[in-house]
C-alpha cells in the first residue's frame, strides 16, 4: 500500500511539473510575441523618425520626448529609445534554453549587450524621469525609480553569480532582470487591456494621468513581477502537486491577459502611429 501511494504523489509530482513547463513556456511564448511588436513598433516609429529628422513626431505619443532646444535631453531620450529596442529584442533571447546551450558564445556576448543596454537605459530612463518629468506627476515618477533601481540590482546579481559560475542562480536572476527590462511593456500591455474591458478611463484621469488604477499599476507591472518570480522558483523547486497546478492556472490566466492586453495595443496604440 505504502508502495501504490509513493508510485501515486510520484507520478503527481511530475505531472505537475510538466503543468508547470507547459504553463511558462506559454506565458514566455506570448511575452516574446508581445515584445517582437513593441520591438518593431520602437524601430519604425522612433527610429525612422529620427533618420529623417523628424524628432517632433516622438512627441505624439508624450509631449516631453522631444524639447526644442533641449540638446543633451533629446539625446539621451534618443539613446534611451534604441537601448529599448535592443533589450526588447535581445531580453527573451537570453532565457531559450536550446539557444544558450548551441550557441555558448552568442549567449555570452549579447548578455553582455543585455547587460550593458539596461544598466545605461536605467540610467537615461532616470534622468528623463527626474529632469524632464513623468507623466503622472510623482506617484509614476518613484514608481519608474523602483524600476530602475531593481533593474540596476538584478542586474548587478545577474553577473555576480555568472563570473561566480553559479548557474542556476545566474539563470534565475537573468529572469528577474527581464521581468524588471519587460516593465514598460507590461504597463501598456495591461493598461490596455483595462482600457479594452472598460472602454473608458476608468481609475484615472485621462488629462493628468494620475489615479488609484495607474498607481495599483505601476505596483503590479514594476515591483510585483519579481514577487511572482520568486515564488515561481520556489514551487517549481519545493512546492506541492496542488501548488503548482495553482500556480499553473495563474500563468495561464496571466498568459491570456498580455495577449488580449498586446492585441489591444498592437491595434489601438502601435499601429496607428506607423
Amino acid at each position: 500500500m505504502v508502495g501504490i501511494f509513493g508510485e501515486y504523489f510520484h507520478m503527481m509530482n511530475n505531472v505537475s511539473l510538466r503543468l508547470l513547463r507547459i504553463a511558462a513556456r506559454l506565458w514566455f511564448a506570448v511575452t516574446c510575441l508581445g515584445q517582437a511588436v513593441f520591438a518593431y513598433y520602437i524601430l519604425m516609429h522612433y527610429g525612422r523618425s529620427a533618420a529623417l529628422g523628424q524628432l517632433e513626431t516622438w512627441n505624439a505619443v508624450n509631449p516631453h520626448f522631444y524639447v526644442h532646444g533641449d540638446v543633451r535631453g533629446n539625446i539621451i531620450f534618443g539613446l534611451h529609445v534604441a537601448f529599448a529596442a535592443i533589450i526588447t529584442i535581445l531580453g527573451p533571447l537570453q532565457l531559450v534554453d536550446a539557444l544558450r546551450a548551441r550557441a555558448p558564445r552568442f549567449h555570452r556576448v549579447s548578455g553582455r549587450i543585455y547587460i550593458v543596454s539596461a544598466i545605461l537605459i536605467s540610467a537615461a530612463g532616470l534622468y528623463l524621469t527626474w529632469v524632464r518629468g513623468a507623466v503622472g506627476g510623482p506617484v509614476m515618477a518613484v514608481a519608474i525609480t523602483m524600476n530602475g533601481l531593481i533593474i540596476l540590482g538584478c542586474a548587478i546579481l545577474t553577473i555576480r553569480n555568472a563570473m561566480q559560475r553559479k548557474f542556476a542562480a545566474h539563470q534565475q536572476w537573468a529572469v528577474h532582470l527581464f521581468l524588471a527590462m519587460s516593465g514598460v511593456w507590461f504597463f501598456r500591455v495591461f493598461f490596455m487591456l483595462w482600457m479594452f474591458i472598460f472602454r473608458a478611463p476608468v481609475g484615472f484621469d485621462p488629462g493628468t494621468f494620475t489615479g488609484p488604477f495607474l498607481t495599483g499599476l505601476s505596483v503590479f507591472v514594476y515591483i510585483l513581477p519579481q514577487g511572482i518570480a520568486a515564488v515561481y522558483f520556489h514551487i517549481r523547486r519545493n512546492g506541492s502537486s496542488l501548488q503548482r497546478a495553482l500556480f499553473s492556472g495563474f500563468l495561464v490566466l496571466m498568459a491570456l491577459g498580455m495577449g488580449l492586453g498586446s492585441v489591444a495595443a498592437t491595434l489601438g496604440m502601435w499601429l496607428p502611429r506607423l
